[in-house]
């Protein structure tokens, strides 16, 4: 049997890898720059400050972009604490046992499941059942139990890839468990929850499917959580597929990929500035 050469395999393997990782970037170059082409000349002051009329064939949208803030920003308000916590849980304060493998089990699963059946249980259990409505209020708790697997599961990994050495040192300095954690172990970890925290926030204002069966479409500003309201991808949704307006389903697809760079951007550059202060 011939064997390769060594360098040739490694070459080979260089190629692929980084054919693919152009391939990647070049598909998602293309589809910004796709909906930028045709989203930025409808983006003006008054598209973006003024209210939708006629079903959103005219005016603005507003109203969508403050239901695209106030339903993720709750949802994580809502999950981020309790994704930390648990997964501080699972990895300092208890050990490797049936129940904790049964645990990331469910977590995985819930991970994969589809959108609607998370939409479809909002709707029962919080809209109907506890009679909220339909509201930002069960839509952000919709999306709190649907982003809090990612959350659980990359704070784990993270607080998972603190050496044990930190830990060591802090447990023969005297310190107990809880300010090991709090003072070691959570700022080391917090490049990768902040991570885990980014893609909860990317899905949550991305989601279509569950908010419209939770938290509505009205295209009314809304005046507290109580109140149903409309995201930017609910609004592109049902401009595009009801054949409203193309025009202003690319602008609202616009800036909703705008607002969404705008937020990776800014938490990694704080991220950034928070890990450079603490090696300083």
């Amino acid at each position: 049997m011939m064997r390769l050469n060594p360098r040739y395999v490694q070459r080979g393997a260089v190629f692929v890898l980084g054919g693919a990782t152009v391939l990647t970037l070049l598909i998602l170059i293309f589809i910004i720059f796709f909906i930028l082409e045709k989203g930025l000349p409808v983006l003006t002051l008054n598209f973006l400050t003024g209210n939708p009329e006629d079903l959103g064939r005219k005016g603005g949208i507003f109203p969508a972009i403050i239901g695209s803030i106030i339903l993720p920003l709750l949802a994580i308000l809502i999950a981020t604490p309790l994704g930390i916590f648990t997964s501080v849980y699972l990895s300092e304060y208890t050990r490797e046992s049936k129940l904790t493998r049964l645990i990331r089990f469910g977590t995985d699963c819930l991970a994969g499941i589809p959108s609607i059946i998370f939409g479809l249980f909002g709707y029962i259990f919080f809209v109907i059942t506890l009679e909220m409505g339909w509201s930002i209020l069960s839509g952000a708790l919709t999306l709190a139990v649907m982003i809090l697997p990612t959350i659980i599961r990359t704070s784990e990994e993270a607080i998972r890839a603190v050496p044990k050495t930190y830990r060591e040192v802090s447990f023969s300095l005297g310190a107990t468990g809880w300010q090991t954690v709090k003072k070691v172990i959570l700022p080391n970890a917090l490049p990768g929850i902040v991570t885990g925290i980014m893609l909860s926030i990317g899905r949550s204002i991305g989601e279509t499917a569950a908010v419209i069966f939770t938290a509505g479409s009205s295209l009314r500003l809304p005046t507290s959580i109580f109140d149903s309201t409309r995201t930017m991808a609910v609004h592109f949704y049902i401009l595009a597929r009801e054949g409203i307006s193309q025009e202003n389903a690319y602008g609202t697809a616009a800036t909703l990929i705008i607002a969404v760079l705008l937020v990776n951007l800014t938490a990694y550059w704080l991220m950034n500035r928070f890990i450079a202060k603490r090696r300083s």
